[in-house]
């Protein structure tokens, strides 16, 4: 699976683990919904660490934590 979908489908996992609406997420890290809504459905061929970052934050968690699942793992990974 490419990077972006792995980032998408973590992201969309979380939401559900934490009982959020992407709504509710992006109020918590001021990020328009639409910005989610983007990387959510792939509609970015990059996502910015940065904006990683301010999604992790809204869940209460750092980079290595995110970044700790399976979905992440070399073997899943479609990587040039």
């Amino acid at each position: 699976m490419t990077t972006q979908k792995a980032v998408a489908l973590r992201i969309s996992n979380l939401l559900i683990k934490n009982n959020l609406t992407q709504y509710a997420l992006c109020q918590r890290i001021a990020m328009p919904e639409e910005t989610l809504r983007s990387i959510i459905n792939e509609r970015y061929k990059t996502v910015k660490l940065d904006t990683i970052i301010q999604i992790c934050d809204g869940f209460n968690m750092n980079l290595t934590e995110f970044f700790n699942d399976d979905l992440f793992k070399r073997e899943n990974l479609d990587v040039d």
